[in-house]
């Protein structure tokens, strides 16, 4: 009995030596470890509020920074984790590649919500338009009201709201409708052929003329472009800041009438001439 408490003793004894021995072959890594995970977690942290910083510098979308910010310094962890790791000395080349693998099959399963995503990224980027603006795309036209990692919330004149996917959007063609500060407001204008050409001219300058809303650079032009089966067209070309466009638009409009009226121009409509023939038969 005494042999046999003697052999466990040693077995014991042996034990804790080969463990004495690896902890302190491993010490120095693991201690090496530790220092280079605080280190680097207070790194990736310096550089995520230096890169916060920068991107609030460039005018960066609030929503775009906090998330570029936070998808690097993720990014840095996972990195920092895995050199931690190996300088314990564990073996991560699988872990890695089953990371890589992972991260392929999500992206093939989420690959229309990445391309929306990536949309997204690329909207608040460079910014093609804003909240507020009034924009034509995808077959849509209305103001922005929020743009979203994955959509763009549009609402239409009638107050309808149309979501738009960041993805087509971003790589579609996109008319930003109020970017400008000023907008020139096209009026067609026909009147008939027996009216004086000059005196329309005048008639509709003096309109542009005392519309204080209308800018007088660029100058306001009257142009004739067609001679149509019943009419004589013309284009009223103004400038005008793009807040005013359409109150504009509407009120030359309808003072462009009332001045025709009192200047006897006449506005014509489509006529035709019916001749009427009278065949005597022949005897």
């Amino acid at each position: 009995m005494d042999s046999d408490f003697l052999k466990d003793n040693e077995l014991i004894a042996n034990q804790l030596k080969e463990f004495a021995d690896k902890a302190m072959d491993y010490a120095p890594k693991l201690a090496l470890a530790i220092i280079s995970l605080l280190l680097g977690l207070w790194f990736i942290s310096l550089l995520g509020r230096s890169f916060g910083k920068l991107l609030s510098k460039r005018n960066v979308d609030p929503s775009l920074g906090h998330f570029l910010v936070s998808l690097s310094t993720i990014t840095l962890k996972i990195a920092l984790a895995i050199a931690v790791i190996e300088m314990v000395g564990i073996k991560t080349t699988s872990f890695v590649a089953v990371l890589g693998a992972a991260g392929l099959a999500v992206g093939l399963a989420l690959q229309g919500s990445l391309s929306n995503f990536a949309g997204g990224v690329l909207i608040l980027l460079f910014r093609p338009f804003k909240t507020g603006d009034y924009i034509l795309a995808q077959g849509e036209e209305g103001t922005v009201q929020k743009i979203d990692i994955f959509n763009t919330w549009v609402n239409k004149l009638d107050n309808r709201r149309v979501i738009l996917p960041n993805g087509p959007l971003a790589s579609g063609v996109i008319v930003n409708v109020t970017a400008e500060d000023v907008r020139r407001v096209d009026i067609p204008i026909g009147i008939s052929y027996t009216s004086n050409i000059d005196k329309t001219r005048e008639v509709l300058l003096n309109l542009a003329k005392e519309d204080e809303r209308i800018l007088p650079d660029p100058t306001p032009i009257v142009k004739m472009v067609a001679m149509a089966d019943s009419s004589v067209n013309f284009t009223f070309r103004v400038w005008v800041k793009t807040p005013d466009y359409w109150e504009v638009f509407w009120d030359l409009t309808e003072k462009a009438k009332k001045a025709f009226d009192k200047n006897g121009i006449e506005i014509p409509f489509p006529q035709r001439d019916v001749h009427l023939y009278n065949h005597q038969p022949k005897a």
